[in-house]
């Protein structure tokens, strides 16, 4: 029997119960509180899930007052950043649901904080764990394709347009571009190692959205449902970014990799209106390359695998706690994820260019 890991949960909404049947499959794991600013929801979580172990607060400041080796957070987009700052300055180990903030700023103190305290601020991902992406991000970092100058992204629902929390801008934040976008932004950004962005050029509309046709909370609806943006970055690497959660189109294209010596084309898995973006697994990968002057496409074979990418990001966080290795996705790689979506805001509300700030200090 190993050390027992004690879990804590803020936030128990509908992710929480995935991080919390997660938590329930590793072997000495044990979840002893779960908070929720709503009176109640937080024990009649522990009540669903079976936790006989865990308190309910109302208050997640009284949760971080246990011992506790991490803690997820499952809060709504507006509440990470000061659920975040409070868990880590009492010096517990964070495991962050996606986005990983509303603004660059609150971002860039996330990571200072963790930095300051010396505590893991881990941002959850989990399509990198499906072992397909590993071939990706290994023919691009391997010189495959040469050098990579421009890289094309994103995807879009046909419909698939969620509602409450999500559609709301003093709760969300964003909207697709938070939800999907930031999955097919780490997709390309982190088989590029994460370059430091430098300019967002960017649009965004809600047609569908605030329309009582496509939506049955249209009088809510204050977000983005559609986004595409053009980002540059050091090194001379362009972007095309985009995302949707409605339209009226099947697709909106394959993610693409162009290289001085090759090029590689990635769909992601899935079927119907509600595929088509990246928080799931990798559907097929193509090179484009030539041999002996002939232009030639491979399909890459796949590896078949019945890996559930969300419990294994859970699982890579307990190990991180269980063996005091870094962060398995760090906040500081992330911070250049919420830096692009902050830029798409500003650049969308200018109708302009806009440039982007990291301080050199992260």
């Amino acid at each position: 029997m190993g050390k027992t890991i004690r879990i804590g949960i803020i936030g128990s909404g509908g992710i929480a119960g995935a991080h919390a049947r997660a938590y329930k499959g590793i072997e000495d794991v044990q979840i002893v509180g779960v908070a929720d600013i709503l009176p109640d929801k937080a024990q009649q979580f522990i009540e669903r899930w079976d936790l006989p172990d865990a308190t309910g607060f109302d208050d997640h400041r009284k949760l971080l007052e246990l011992d506790l080796d991490g803690v997820s957070i499952c809060t709504p987009n507006v509440a990470h950043y000061r659920t975040t700052v409070d868990a880590l300055s009492a010096g517990k180990n964070v495991m962050l649901e996606k986005p990983m903030s509303v603004t660059l700023d609150e971002a860039v103190e996330m990571v200072q904080v963790s930095k300051k305290t010396g505590k893991m601020l881990n941002v959850g991902f989990q399509p990198r764990y499906d072992p397909n992406m590993a071939i990706i991000k290994n023919m691009v970092q391997n010189g495959q394709l040469g050098k990579v100058y421009y890289v094309e992204t994103g995807g879009g629902r046909r419909r698939g347009m969620p509602g409450g929390t999500f559609i709301r801008q003093d709760i969300a934040g964003a909207g697709a571009m938070a939800d999907i976008g930031c999955y097919s932004l780490d997709l390309a950004l982190n088989t590029l190692g994460y370059p430091k962005p430098l300019t967002v050029s960017a649009y965004t509309s809600n047609y569908f959205g605030t329309n009582p046709k496509y939506h049955a909370e249209a009088g809510q609806f204050d977000v983005e449902d559609f986004g595409l943006a053009m980002v540059r970055f050091e090194g001379d690497l362009v972007l095309n970014f985009k995302t949707s959660w409605a339209m009226h189109m099947d697709t909106l294209g394959a993610t693409m990799f162009l290289g001085t010596d090759a090029g590689m084309k990635v769909l992601p898995a899935g079927s119907g209106p509600w595929s088509g973006v990246w928080d799931g697994h990798v559907g097929s990968i193509s090179l484009f390359h030539d041999i002996q002057g002939h232009h030639t496409e491979s399909n890459i074979p796949l590896i078949k695998h019945e890996i559930n990418v969300f419990e294994e990001k859970i699982k890579d966080f307990v190990r991180a706690l269980r063996e005091g290795t870094p962060a398995p996705i760090p906040g500081e790689e992330i911070l250049r994820n919420q830096a692009i979506i902050d830029g798409i805001i500003r650049s969308a509300q200018t109708k302009k260019e806009v440039e982007i700030h990291i301080p050199d200090l992260v």
